[in-house]
């Protein structure tokens, strides 16, 4: 027979989000859904969902188990935040004032802000003030249903401090609820001190962080920022073949501020996701459906940029190309940790459903960084990790509303309101 020690019962609507990964095309819209049904866990995974009839009969109740009682309630798969920028630090929110006021980006950085800021910050940081800010953003994420993220470093540019921002998530991902899967991303941007001598850098990267990161096995992925002005796609290549070597698993950002070839990038090496994607193309698109890449698009990051445009979602899913959601948490342009935020621009910006923007967020955000088998969907085996709304599914649009009742994580509440 069955155990349970944390129950979720009397749901009015239950979406399971059930099925293989990565859903792609009309599939991505089919998020399983129950009625009047239970979801059962013992010892932080889910054993049972299903009617409360079968519930009855298959499932014993262990003495003193946790029992929501969640009528008038939905239930959705924690979310998993696909792309993040977790640990750094230093504050640029003041940046932001400058951008509404009218500067670029690129202004701001030639005047020695953005990502060379934030650089100069954390290398001043040590390991244990990086956790601590984390923390707190950490806990801003898990309050708005975040249960598991992905996180990458890539704001030392050295390799002590990409290692430090590195051991940091270790040490998070050890004591904080959140699941924590790191990245690592020296190439982020060329640091300052090498402008003049990039491929000095290159080598830095692929000769001496690249090993010691897989000697600690500090990271599951590496990311490189293929874009103009930051590293070419042969560049992109070099170090992400040389990323795989050692056992990382590639990811890129492309295609972010322009068509910078790094759809092709992700498509040629095989990523497991292409991030950003904003001036992606038709046949971009088709090179990422072929290789199976999954695009992880950020449309909170395109909004506070403001860029003018958004990736174009409707396109990648009609052409074949899972699709997942993230919140790029970061001090320029990640201002916002909430994933229904990003769902909410990815329906009325990015013309997604709520269903095919569910499913970015939860099993298809699970497939891009690995985790699909246990997280991202409410079935039998995975991690008793859930958000109950309150009311229905169109609650989480609603922008500034207090929708989410409770967040669990492994079979325990870790968040809830009134």
């Amino acid at each position: 027979m069955l155990q349970a020690d944390f129950l979720i019962e009397h749901a009015d609507f239950i979406a399971t989000c059930t099925g293989p990964a990565p859903r792609r095309g009309l599939a991505q819209r089919e998020i399983s859904p129950l009625t009047s049904s239970v979801i059962a866990a013992f010892e932080g995974r889910i054993t049972y969902v299903g009617d409360a009839i079968t519930f009855a009969n298959s499932v014993a109740i262990a003495k003193g188990a946790t029992r929501i009682d969640a009528r008038g309630c939905s239930v959705v798969p924690g979310f998993v935040d696909a792309h993040t920028h977790l640990v750094y630090a230093g504050d640029r929110r003041a940046e932001l004032q400058r951008r509404l006021a009218g500067e670029t980006y690129a202004a701001i950085a030639a005047d020695g802000g953005g990502i060379v800021e934030t650089v100069a910050a954390t290398r001043a940081a040590s390991e244990e003030e990086l956790a601590e800010a984390a923390r707190a953003r950490l806990n801003e994420m898990i309050a708005c249903g975040t249960t598991t993220c992905e996180a990458k470093s890539g704001y030392g540019l050295t390799t002590e401090s990409e290692l430090r921002q590195l051991r940091a998530m270790r040490a998070l991902d050890e004591a904080h609820a959140v699941d924590i899967v790191p990245t690592f991303m020296g190439a982020h941007e060329i640091p300052v001190e090498y402008r003049s001598r990039r491929s000095e850098y290159i080598a830095c990267v692929i000769e001496e962080m690249l090993p010691q990161v897989a000697h600690e096995e500090l990271a599951e992925f590496c990311d490189v920022f293929c874009e103009n002005g930051v590293f070419t796609p042969e560049e992109s290549i070099e170090i992400l073949e040389a990323g795989r070597q050692m056992g990382l698993m590639p990811r890129v950002h492309a295609d972010e501020l322009g068509p910078s070839g790094g759809a092709s990038v992700a498509a040629r090496v095989g990523a497991r996701s292409a991030d950003h994607l904003l001036f992606v193309d038709e046949r971009g698109a088709d090179g990422l459906a072929d290789a199976g890449v999954c695009a992880t698009l950020l449309p909170s990051a395109a909004f506070y940029l403001k860029l003018g445009r958004f990736a174009p979602a409707r396109m990648l899913i009609d052409r074949g190309v899972a699709v997942a959601l993230a919140t790029d948490v970061n001090p320029g342009a990640g201002f916002s940790p909430s994933m229904p935020f990003a769902m909410t621009l990815a329906c009325f910006a990015m013309h997604m459903t709520l269903e095919e923007s569910l499913i970015a967020a939860t099993l298809n955000a699970a497939w891009s960084i690995n985790r699909a088998n246990a997280c991202g969907s409410l079935e039998a085996g995975k991690l008793m990790d859930a958000v109950v709304i309150k009311g229905g599914l169109a609650e989480l649009v609603r922008v500034g509303a207090p929708a989410i009742r409770m967040v669990i994580k492994r079979g325990k509440v870790v968040s809830w309101t009134q």
